[in-house]
């Protein structure tokens, strides 16, 4: 069954026009009546018109309308069968309610994740990272904690990759990158203004670039040879990446793994000889 329809809606939302905005708005608001509807009943009922509700399809990499509510539906399957709903964290709330909703929305995040991943696009992806002779993974504030893992990760199968945490140095490394190798951004919102400019001298330097960002409109996520779309719905009471993190740790071991299995026997070696000299070196006999 098709997925993933409402959380392209909500991550899409705001880069639509007004008119996209009004049937997308209507849509989220009442899936349940949009499933039913033609196009032009969705454009009278929210006030839109046809040509925008075809336009939001398209921008929305639907093949049609029809596909659009298809996807609709298969999530209002999942809501009813799983009851899987991202749940708010409001003031007051107790130990339990908090355990309960911070894992349920990180299950929730990625699943959502999974309906509207492009395998297409990741594959390309991990082709590139596999070839590359060198790697430059990028990041503000938790992002930057994700690049670092990443480094951890591909380094222990011996792929060249530096993950700098102070900026002047990711944007240093940036501009030494060569058409050989490859630059791969974290931004949840795609927004991040030192992750961007490290991405545009990357591909100054002739590297191929890779944005993990929010799924939608942004400008990393147009800027980049390869947009990963991830979906990272939180809670209000924001005070740190809390899903979105999540989401994009998911993805990097995704990647990793990949290029485990693809290049099995060689990444064993590496692995086996990485684990042994920290056995060796830094844990208690």
């Amino acid at each position: 069954m098709l997925r993933g329809g409402l959380s392209r809606l909500k991550e899409s939302y705001d880069a639509l026009n007004r008119s996209e905005q009004k049937a997308a708005k209507f849509t989220l608001s009442h899936p349940e009546q949009m499933v039913q509807m033609t196009v032009s009943e969705l454009a009278e009922a929210s006030g839109s018109s046809q040509s925008a509700i075809i336009r939001l399809c398209k921008t929305l990499r639907f093949k049609g309308y029809q596909e659009l509510k298809l996807c609709v539906a298969g999530d209002l399957q999942d809501t009813r069968s799983n009851g899987d709903e991202y749940k708010e964290i409001n003031p007051g709330s107790n130990l339990s309610t908090i355990v309960s909703s911070v894992s349920n929305n990180n299950i929730y995040s990625i699943n959502e994740t999974l309906k509207i991943l492009d395998l297409q696009k990741l594959q390309k992806a991990i082709d590139l990272i596999e070839k590359a002779h060198r790697i430059d993974f990028y990041g503000s504030g938790a992002s930057q904690l994700v690049a670092h893992d990443a480094q951890v990760k591909f380094m222990r199968i011996n792929k060249p990759c530096t993950a700098y945490a102070d900026n002047h140095l990711q944007l240093t490394s940036s501009v030494t990158l060569t058409k050989d190798d490859v630059a791969v951004a974290f931004s949840n919102s795609g927004e991040t203004l030192q992750t961007v400019e490290c991405i545009k001298s990357a591909k100054e330097s002739g590297a191929k670039t890779i944005g993990i960002t929010r799924y939608g409109g942004n400008t990393l996520g147009k800027l980049v040879d390869i947009h990963i779309g991830i979906v990272s719905s939180e809670s209000n009471v924001r005070s740190a990446a809390t899903s979105s993190r999540i989401v994009q740790l998911n993805i990097v071991d995704i990647l990793y793994l990949s290029i485990v299995g693809h290049q099995y026997e060689s990444s064993l070696q590496y692995l086996n000889r990485s684990m042994g000299a920290i056995k060796k070196s830094f844990r208690v006999k």
